[in-house]
């Protein structure tokens, strides 16, 4: 089943996934570089990488929404359902942690926590999309449909 949130065959929300992960895994690090080394510049670099994490995942629910709005399978639908809400619970974990981070001294813990639980959270959905993908085939063509197509368009046939 291809998702009509695609270039040329190519799913979109997938592609675009990856900054705010990147970003988030981050986040962590300079999290524990600044609790490792007291320096506070570590702090800043988080914030904005959180900053730029929710931003990078807010834009890529949006095709995320369009693929979602495709399925009309029921057993794809469930963890679908699922996928998206682990994945709002990961952004609005991270949102809070951004807040917090304006409220508590520089010192705490707590955003720490809070990131790492978020990056469960994005590891957790990531399995649900891959489990939609890789498992259960949403947006893949098979590969004998593939197959045909290219032998079609070699004019040969493969031995």
């Amino acid at each position: 089943m291809a998702s009509p949130a695609s270039i040329k065959k190519h799913p979109v929300h997938p592609m675009l996934v990856g900054l705010p992960i990147g970003l988030w895994v981050f986040a962590v690090v300079c999290d524990v570089m600044r609790a490792a080394s007291g320096n506070n510049l570590w702090q800043t670099v988080a914030i904005y990488c959180i900053a730029a994490g929710i931003v990078g995942a807010l834009v890529a629910a949006v095709p995320g929404l369009i693929d979602y709005f495709s399925i009309d399978e029921a057993a794809m639908k469930r963890i679908a359902n699922l996928h998206l809400a682990v994945n709002l619970g990961a952004v609005a974990i991270f949102a809070s942690n951004l807040w917090l981070r304006f409220r508590l001294p520089a010192e705490s813990y707590l955003p720490l926590g809070m990131s790492v639980v978020g990056v469960l959270a994005i590891a957790i959905g990531g399995w649900l999309g891959g489990e939609m993908v890789y498992v259960k085939g949403m947006a893949v063509e098979a590969v004998e449909k593939l197959a045909k197509k290219v032998e079609k368009s070699s004019g040969r046939r493969a031995a």
